[in-house]
């Protein structure tokens, strides 16, 4: 038995369902055939029998044989019986008297002779009529016996109507041969099934066994577990079909929670995964909201036959992007920072260098004092407004990009923000300031050589007072056109002249920040036609 199921456990597919499906079909047919065969011969005997017994009872009630009997006369009585039988379909018919000397056969020879068989007392002590079975001087028959009556009531014989067992069995073997033919017909049209079964479970397979389709799962469920990303799939009905631990941990939900079959409407309330699935259009790093928790997050829509059956989404927090975003970030602005730094250094010691070497020792004893006080100032100002050294790095960064752009970053001295929460992303102010600032650089320098200005200031004024961070910042550029204070801030909107491609960013990924930190961001024109740009940011952020 065990080297069977080995050796069925290492058949393939198509083989497996085929045999399954014969092997059920053939015990079925077993099971129904060997119930109709019995049924059939229990139906058949029970039919003939009591045929047997209708017309023995006929045939005993006929007053020529009550009357042949009493006289002995046999002449009177096998005639009649011969003529009944051969008009039936019955073996023999048989009257005996109570002696069992018989009246009438079928063998004109054996009347006279006692009867065989034994099997009618009944009739002739009791006066019944009945069906039974006995071996007579014809072979094993079922017989039907009636008592025959005089006209008082007395029983003087018995009439026998038999039919042979062997006939019986003849007509039970025709059924069984056609149950036989329908079991062949119906294991030939099951293997016909098995085929065509096994081959559409084949395609829809994708030609992999059951053990191949196990294993695959066993890894897919590996992977899952291993990779470091929230991972939760969905049907076309919304119900969870896949999720992995990382998924539970991100976004908080209980440990022993199993998601597999929830709706994800119950589970994440807050999820929009039903716009992939409605909509079909994979989404890709988007920053969204769930539990509380600040996520980035992939979906894509599952197609099978062009039709979007579900989808899987992908997702981690945005803190572990933000740490990686942040370290790059500090390295970038400590980068450019030493870049402007060496830059306007080297050209101020070649300055200062050509003025020794023409003996002008004054004059770059003055260039050297000024360019220390004005550093020296800035650098003192930083101290005292700005602890926080990324915030300041980054403007004395700017300070002297300003410079080498000929421009002047002028930061105001009444600035103060020393209370910056430590929940805000250093590395997003940053990049706000940062873009704010050569927002601001671009649009004076190309006011400045259209001519439509000499003043080459930027003004950067900071405040942390009350419940908001506020950063404003005055340009001397061309200004904002009345009514695009708004749309300056979308995707590709710029107020500057020129080519298209690099332009029209800047504003947009600081409106993306402010949104993300809650705040708020206002453009207008200043007096003097240029630019001012406010921003707000609460330094206590929601929770969504």
């Amino acid at each position: 038995m065990a080297a069977i199921t080995k050796l069925f456990s290492r058949a393939s597919l198509r083989t497996r369902l085929m045999l399954s499906l014969i092997f059920v079909v053939l015990l079925q047919a077993i099971i129904s055939g060997s119930f109709t065969l019995h049924y059939i011969e229990v139906v058949l005997e029970e039919r003939i029998g009591a045929q047997a017994l209708q017309l023995s009872r006929v045939v005993s009630s006929l007053p020529q044989i009550r009357q042949g009997l009493l006289a002995r006369d046999v002449e009177q009585i096998q005639p009649l019986a011969e003529s009944i039988r051969k008009n039936t379909d019955s073996r023999f018919i048989v009257v005996g008297d109570l002696e069992g000397i018989r009246f009438s056969h079928p063998i004109a020879d054996r009347i006279g002779q006692k009867r065989v068989g034994g099997d009618n007392q009944r009739a002739i002590e009791k006066g019944e009529s009945y069906v039974s079975k006995a071996v007579g001087s014809l072979g094993p028959s079922m017989r039907g016996k009636s008592p025959i009556f005089d006209t008082t009531g007395n029983v003087i014989g018995v009439t026998s109507v038999g039919y042979m067992l062997d006939s019986i069995d003849e007509t039970i073997g025709g059924y069984q041969n056609s149950v036989v033919l329908i079991v062949f017909a119906s294991l030939f049209f099951s293997t016909l099934v098995g085929l065509a079964i096994s081959g559409h479970f084949k395609r829809i397979l994708f030609g992999l066994e059951p053990e191949e389709i196990a294993r695959l799962f066993e890894e897919r469920n590996t992977t899952l577990e291993t990779v470091r990303e929230g991972i939760i799939s969905i049907d076309r009905d919304g119900m969870i079909t896949t999720f992995n631990r990382t998924a539970v941990e991100t976004l908080g939900l209980p440990k022993n929670l199993s998601l597999a079959g929830r709706d994800i409407r119950q589970v994440l309330p807050e999820s929009d995964m039903w716009s992939a699935l409605d909509s079909g259009i994979p989404e890709h790093d988007k920053e969204i909201w769930i539990n509380g928790q600040n996520l980035i997050v992939n979906r894509l829509p599952v197609l099978f036959k062009g039709q979007v059956t579900g989808v899987v989404s992908s997702f981690r927090p945005k803190g572990e992007l933000e740490l990686l975003t942040r370290k790059l970030s500090h390295i970038e602005q400590y980068a450019e920072t030493l870049r402007s730094q060496s830059h306007e250094y080297a050209n101020k010691l070649h300055t200062i260098a050509g003025l020794i070497q023409i003996d002008a020792k004054d004059q770059a004893l003055e260039l050297i004092g000024q360019e220390s006080k004005g550093v020296q100032e800035l650098v003192h100002l930083l101290v005292e407004t700005v602890p926080d050294p990324v915030i300041a790095g980054c403007i004395l960064g700017k300070f002297n990009r300003a410079r080498e752009l000929n421009l002047e970053l002028v930061v105001d001295p009444e600035s103060h923000m020393k209370d910056i929460p430590s929940q805000l992303p250093r590395e997003q102010l940053v990049s706000l300031l940062g873009n704010l600032l050569d927002n601001a650089f671009e649009a004076t320098r190309l006011h400045i050589k259209a001519g439509g200005t000499t003043d080459k200031s930027i003004t950067l004024t900071m405040s942390d007072y009350g419940n908001d961070l506020i950063f404003e910042i005055e340009d001397n550029g061309e200004g904002v056109p009345d009514g695009e204070e708004q749309h300056i801030f979308e995707k590709g909107v710029t107020s500057k002249s020129g080519d298209g491609e690099s332009h029209g960013y800047g504003l947009y990924f600081v409106a993306t920040i402010v949104k993300n930190l809650q705040g708020k961001i206002s453009i207008n024109s200043t007096g003097a036609g240029g630019s001012r740009v406010i921003v707000y940011l609460p330094k206590k952020i929601l929770k969504k």
